[in-house]
């Protein structure tokens, strides 16, 4: 498992902005696009990095906020 897996990561319609949005509540939002996929994919490109960073920096990873429905009940 990568450690990006660890968090939830989503994409969504804008109506407001009429972009699709890229979010994860436990490191960033703002990730957007008109390809959901790519979205995506960025989204989660820009979370290896930064946690490729604070690896290389010697900083713990954050842990998750947010947890799966199997998890909770």
């Amino acid at each position: 498992m990568k450690a990006t897996d660890r968090y939830h990561k989503w994409v969504e319609w804008s109506e407001e902005d009429q972009v699709y949005l890229g979010k994860c509540p436990d490191w960033i939002t703002g990730i957007h696009g008109d390809d959901p996929v790519q979205v995506y994919r960025e989204l989660g490109e820009v979370l290896e990095e930064v946690i490729d960073h604070l690896r290389a920096t010697g900083q713990s990873l954050p842990d998750a906020k947010t947890r799966s429905m199997a998890e909770v009940g």
